[in-house]
């Protein structure tokens, strides 16, 4: 999560948010209104409506770009949770807010620095590997036991030593 987030106002124009932006290269900005969080825009919305014919991003507002259905969490909200609803629904951002009050952004290149971070630690087997390596373990050699005094044609346990000629009486 991003702690020092950079915000803008519902009624800023939209060449505000893009210097913002620019200066920072960030791709969202929390909307706020009177201190408290309103939605979201993001780089895309702002080229969306610069694109529409007519559009002056100095006399548009924040407010007629942004998405008000912002995907905010709590602070305490577990990571997989975040990820997993992100990737569900395409989201490129989740401002972490308590109260309405904007107090980070988890946006998908902190989650790319994530799995970074994990992908390149050192490798710590959990509890729950290890019980499953020795489960494991434990099934494997029960499947490769056999009976004693019983061979399967497939894999004998030797190699059959040649026949020998047996001396007897003449």
């Amino acid at each position: 999560m991003t702690r020092a987030v950079h915000t803008i106002g519902t009624k800023s124009p939209l060449s505000e948010a893009h210097r913002i932006m620019n200066d920072h290269a960030i791709r969202h900005l929390p909307v706020l209104e009177g201190g408290r969080l309103v939605g979201v825009v993001s780089m895309r919305d702002l080229h969306l409506i610069e694109t529409l014919k007519g559009v002056d991003p100095k006399e548009v507002t924040v407010e007629e770009a942004m998405s008000q259905d912002a995907y905010t969490v709590s602070p305490g909200t577990e990571l997989t949770e975040v990820a997993r609803t992100m990737a569900q629904h395409k989201y490129g951002s989740a401002v972490v807010a308590r109260g309405g009050h904007v107090e980070g952004i988890f946006t998908t290149i902190d989650a790319l620095k994530a799995l970074e971070a994990i992908l390149s630690s050192p490798r710590q087997p959990s509890r729950t590997s290890a019980r499953r390596k020795a489960a494991t373990r434990k099934s494997t050699r029960a499947a490769t036991k056999r009976p004693a005094g019983k061979r399967t044609a497939k894999s004998p346990a030797r190699k059959a030593a040649p026949a020998r000629k047996r001396g007897g009486r003449r």
